[in-house]
């Protein structure tokens, strides 16, 4: 598996990466959003990927902490997730 790999699956979305995999229940997300600093946001955020200078980084605000990230795919990405969201709030 190459990069950040992201799925719904029931109610939750599932973050695979390397030999990592999180799931966050899509009733926690609060909003999915573009950061442009170097390291994401926040101190005690998760962060998932490769973090280098070119690379998108897309962060899932959670009522628990902050994901952030780490992809070459940033749009398709934000596009997929925020998806997931809509089809759950329908």
């Amino acid at each position: 598996m190459v990069g950040i790999d992201v799925k719904r699956i029931g109610d939750a979305l599932v973050i695979h990466w390397q030999m990592s995999k999180i799931e966050i229940p899509l009733s926690e997300i609060k909003e999915v959003f573009y950061d442009n600093t170097y390291a994401g946001e926040g101190k005690d955020a998760v962060r998932i990927g490769t973090p280098y200078g070119t690379t998108d980084r897309v962060v899932i605000s959670t009522h628990n902490r902050p994901y952030v990230l780490f992809t070459t795919n940033g749009v398709n990405l934000l596009n997929r997730i925020n998806s997931y969201i809509e089809e759950t709030n329908n």
